[in-house]
């Protein structure tokens, strides 16, 4: 893979991780307002973390692409 995707894989995997934490947490802490629904700053930071994801899997493919 490379130094740098092997850097951005390793982001991803630490990501994951914290999104796996973060998606526990949310069972615990429910919304008041949306039963069965993590409460809301639970919501965006698993949007965050998601979208993260997705930016750096974007990146590894444009460096896959550029070899």
């Amino acid at each position: 893979m490379g130094v740098p995707r092997g850097r951005l894989a390793v982001t991803l995997d630490v990501l994951t991780d914290a999104l796996v934490l973060v998606g526990q947490h949310g069972v615990y802490c429910q919304s008041a307002r949306q039963p069965g629904k993590p409460a809301m700053d639970i919501q965006l930071i698993t949007k965050s973390i998601a979208d993260a994801k997705d930016l750096i899997s974007g990146v590894m493919a444009e460096l896959k692409n550029g070899r």
